[in-house]
């Protein structure tokens, strides 16, 4: 089995789902919107922990989380804090 070695070290820095460049994968921290949408963001598969990949940034967010394509607006994704997941390659 191939040994899997870390490319960078994982970044602890949060930032807004808003901000994440498209392609990227993502775990959610935090969600720090009305505790009603930060329910309803839970239901859709947006719960804390959970790995989340950025498909487009333009007027909204698109994301593919649980195996959806679910799209959000910018305002609501400035509500989601998320930490990069680290990237790993596979050692020669």
């Amino acid at each position: 089995m191939p040994d899997r070695t870390p490319t960078a070290p994982v970044p602890t820095a949060l930032s807004p789902l808003s901000r994440v460049r498209a392609g990227c994968v993502v775990i959610i921290k935090r969600l720090t919107s009305d505790p009603e949408v930060d329910q309803r963001l839970r239901e859709m598969g947006f719960g804390e922990e959970q790995r989340v990949k950025v498909i487009t940034l333009q007027n909204n967010v698109l994301c593919q989380v649980c195996n959806a394509r679910l799209g959000l607006s910018a305002k609501l994704a400035e509500k989601i804090m998320v930490q990069p997941v680290a990237s790993f390659r596979l050692a020669a």
